[in-house]
């Protein structure tokens, strides 16, 4: 073969790899990698739906799940993952007051999960007997809300029936003697049987098989503050694939997907 020829061949090789290049789709190509953290329900299954489209995107989502509330803000705090979805704005709030060096932002809301009570031995709330035992979780920002919730109900009454962040130290009237424990929020749902009423996040209670619209004694309203939200670090909140992420989790097909996967436990933000 002569120079010439191979020269030519050469480049004939050389220009068709460079259009081969230009013209693999997204998912053949190097792809842009996510590191998530999320809670099992509904997050990571939300996560999951919308993976696919992502990797035609060029975006890798690994979805990193966690079960418990501390491990997921952590781990994005220290920036061993790239962002977070499963928390809402006053836990947020509460976290970065006991976090030193916090670097988390919220770039989206997604959906709501409504807070409520749950209980295996009464069927209705007028059951409820003097004295009763209630566990709420113990994080400062879900405690708050149980108590928010139950002042709504008449069970109990509140310096200022408004404020998130209240304490038992703040229930001014406490008409049926109401005992508490303030327990791990993923614990909840495993010691239902030990208590009267346990005032459980959404989230665990679908991993239990409950359904808050259905087996709840009480739920919160459609007006509830806490949108759980896609949080990101503050060096990577503008990334091209954070914004792609954002754009999926906000698409009407993931709004399609959580009505009718979730049937009114878990209700869109947007």
């Amino acid at each position: 073969m002569s120079l010439n020829l191979k020269r030519r061949l050469s480049f004939a090789l050389a220009g068709g790899l460079a259009t081969a290049v230009l013209l693999a789709p997204a998912s053949v190509l190097a792809l842009e990698t996510l590191n998530i953290a999320a809670s099992p329900v509904p997050h990571a299954e939300i996560l999951e739906f919308i993976k696919p489209q992502l990797a035609k995107e060029g975006v890798d989502l690994k979805i990193k799940v966690f079960t418990d509330y501390i491990q997921p803000a952590v781990q994005v705090n220290e920036k061993h993952l790239d962002g977070n979805f499963f928390l809402h704005q006053p836990y947020l709030n509460e976290f970065k007051k006991s976090h030193k060096n916090d670097i988390e932002v919220p770039i989206a809301k997604v959906h709501v999960e409504p807070f409520a009570a749950y209980s295996s031995k009464y069927k209705k709330l007028a059951d409820l007997p003097d004295g009763a035992t209630v566990a709420i979780p113990n994080d400062p920002s879900n405690s708050g809300r149980a108590l928010l919730l139950l002042a709504k109900q008449g069970l109990l009454k509140l310096k200022d029936p408004k404020n998130i962040s209240a304490t038992q130290k703040d229930i001014v009237e406490n008409p049926k003697k109401l005992k508490f424990k303030e327990l791990e929020a993923a614990t909840l749902p495993r010691v239902l049987g030990q208590v009267d009423l346990a005032l459980i996040n959404t989230n665990y209670a679908i991993e239990a098989k409950l359904n808050p619209v259905k087996d709840s004694l009480f739920i919160e309203d459609a007006n509830s503050p806490y949108a759980n939200l896609l949080v990101a670090r503050e060096d990577n909140k503008n990334s091209p694939a954070f914004k792609k992420l954002v754009a999926a989790l906000n698409s009407p097909e993931v709004k399609k997907f959580i009505e009718e996967k979730y049937k009114g436990a878990v209700v869109p933000a947007f």
